[in-house]
Formats: C-alpha cells, sequence, structure tokens
C-alpha cells in the first residue's frame, strides 16, 4: 500500500491512502512506499527504520506579510520609500513629543508637516506677542482709571480752599446747596447773591 502524509484537502488521487501528518503516532506496518509532503522528519525516521522506501516532497517557502519578501523592483522601491517616509515621521512626532522641532532629512510628507508645523509656531509666536503687548496696554489703562477715580473724589488742595470759601459764603446768604455740590454750581449760586 502506498501511504501519502499531507495536509491537502483535495487532489487526492485513488489507490493512495493519505493521512494527515500532525495526527502521526506509529508506522502502518503495511506501507510498501511512503511520500511525506513537508518537512516531518519524526515520519520519514520511522518508516526508514522499518525498511520502506520514503520519499520527502519539499512544500514552497511561504510568504509571511511584514517581512523582506523578494519582490519586483518598481515594489522594492515604492516600499523602501514608504519606509523612509514612516521613519521620518516618526522621528518629526518624536522630536515633537520631546519638545522640539528638528527638520526631518527625508520623507516629502514629513517636510510638509514640517514646514506647516513651522508656520503655526510662527503665528503662535507673533499671537503671544501680540497678547503680552495688549497686556501691558490694559494694565496701563487700569493705572491711568485708578488714577483718575482717585483725582476726581479728592479736589486739589487749592480747590479745596476755594470750595470752603464759596460754602462759607453761602452759609452767611443762608442759601441751601447740596453737600456734595461740585465747584461749578457754587460759583453759579455766589454769583447769583451778587446780583441780588
Amino acid at each position: 500500500m502506498e501511504l501519502v502524509y499531507t495536509n491537502q484537502l483535495d487532489g487526492f488521487e485513488p489507490g493512495k491512502r493519505y493521512r494527515v501528518p500532525g495526527l502521526f503516532r506509529s508506522i502502518e506496518r503495511n506501507a510498501t512506499a511512503v511520500t511525506v509532503v513537508g518537512d516531518y522528519p519524526e515520519i520519514v525516521t520511522a518508516y526508514e527504520d522499518a525498511g520502506v522506501d520514503v520519499g520527502v516532497v519539499a512544500l514552497p517557502e511561504p510568504v509571511v506579510v511584514g517581512t523582506q519578501a523578494a519582490v519586483s523592483g518598481g515594489l522594492s522601491k515604492l516600499l523602501a520609500a514608504l519606509q523612509d517616509e514612516s521613519g521620518a515621521m516618526v522621528l518629526l512626532v518624536d522630536g515633537l513629543e520631546a519638545g522640539e522641532i528638528h527638520r526631518p532629512e527625508s520623507g516629502e510628507l514629513a517636510l510638509r508637516l514640517f514646514d506647516v508645523l513651522g508656520t503655526i509656531h510662527a503665528s503662535v509666536g507673533e499671537l503671544t506677542t501680540e497678547r503680552d503687548g495688549l497686556a501691558l496696554t490694559v494694565d496701563a489703562l487700569r493705572a491711568e482709571v485708578e488714577a483718575l477715580k482717585k483725582s476726581a473724589l479728592t479736589p486739589p488742595a487749592d480747590e479745596a480752599g476755594e470750595i470752603s470759601a464759596l460754602k462759607a459764603k453761602l452759609d452767611e446768604a443762608k442759601i441751601q446747596y447740596r453737600g456734595n455740590a461740585s465747584k461749578e454750581s457754587l460759583e453759579k449760586l455766589v454769583a447769583e447773591l451778587t446780583k441780588e
């Protein structure tokens, strides 16, 4: 009996018996020839020790995604360019996370992103300078407002004397006036006194 150890799912030939190599426990005594598809040295050794002819069929190497496989020239150039681009982006992002921005040496997308970030950085710098200037202006205006409030509440010393003199004249003439009357209104009342 010809026995074939393989993982195939279809394409079986009549007259041959098929076994799954992963389930091998021991040899089958009535096997006259064995074919092993793949790398199963324990099966080969067991049948050779029993004196059975063993043939080995090598499987083609599987292509693993994510590794450097043999590819055409154009595709390998594209893959290299994408890897360079990715590396440049990683360096740019790592620098930004560290608080620094350095111009990448390669990578079109990374260079464009660097230029855009540079423009944004310059704009933020200008806005910060303008904000600081406006903050100084606001502080100066607040100081002026406070000074004006104080000057409005307390009349100058020479003006206070004039106001007291005007009030004294009005008190002598027994003319009523508001206690917080301005100098101008007191002067008008005194002027009316002199007309009478």
